[in-house]
């Protein structure tokens, strides 16, 4: 990572968190992918008793984003992100680069990489008909839509929820924003470019046919549309 970023991160933990245990520098910083906007993902780990919080703000003109836990505190999170399967947390840690190095940081990061390897917990079988239900009757209204701001309106709406299906039917963690389609192309590229060029053809040349075949058999693949006999609370 850049040397510079992780000089400064090192001077804003000094200042900032003096009674820090650990600190950790993620995100795209770590990975090599920051642009002109990202800003500083940065992971402290502060004494028992401490707060749990989260704050931004700029130091020496450089975005901040602070995740501020104890050691106690921290499993909560990694329990919380792991509920809802979208591992935010346990990707943070697992990539991130010590700052201030103590011993709890190796035992937080292989912690963080076993809940990764091990992937969410499966669907039930009622989870999985009632999401099945769910993308087929969004499907169905694309399918039908004639309008086209009601249209793109939908498409957007599908693209999160036909992605979200594929990945947890399939075992896979989910994700928010740009995650759900690196979470995609990390299952199947091909199907994630498939995705991408279906949709893109509906948006630039009202074209549906594309992004309907694509889920119907992602629906097939887990079980088929699901309609006739679904209910809630019966």
């Amino acid at each position: 990572m850049n040397p510079e970023i992780l000089a400064l991160t090192t001077e804003l933990v000094a200042e900032r968190y003096p009674e820090s245990l650990a600190a950790l520098i993620a995100g795209s910083h770590v990975r090599g992918r920051a642009t002109a906007t990202s800003d500083i993902d940065l992971i402290v780990i502060l004494p028992n008793g401490s707060r749990t919080y989260r704050e931004s703000f700029f130091y020496a003109g450089h975005p901040v984003e602070a995740f501020i836990y104890t050691e106690a505190t921290i499993a909560d999170f990694f329990e919380a992100d792991r509920a809802r399967r979208r591992p935010s947390l346990q990707r943070m840690v697992a990539e991130a680069v010590p700052i201030r190095v103590h011993a709890l940081i190796d035992r937080l990061k292989a912690e963080a990489a076993r809940q990764l390897l091990a992937g969410p917990t499966p669907w039930s079988v009622n989870e999985l008909n009632q999401h099945r239900y769910f993308l087929t009757d969004m499907l169905d209204d694309f399918i039908g839509v004639e309008d086209r701001t009601e249209g793109l309106a939908i498409a957007a709406r599908l693209y999160d929820q036909a992605a979200t299906f594929y990945l947890t039917a399939s075992g896979r963690w989910i994700g928010q924003g740009k995650w759900l389609p690196r979470e995609l192309a990390a299952l199947s590229q091909a199907d994630a470019d498939r995705f991408t060029d279906a949709l893109e053809r509906y948006f630039r040349f009202d074209e549906k046919q594309a992004v309907i075949s694509l889920i119907e058999m992602w629906l097939t693949q887990h079980g088929g549309r699901h309609f006739d006999g679904f209910s809630i609370g019966k």
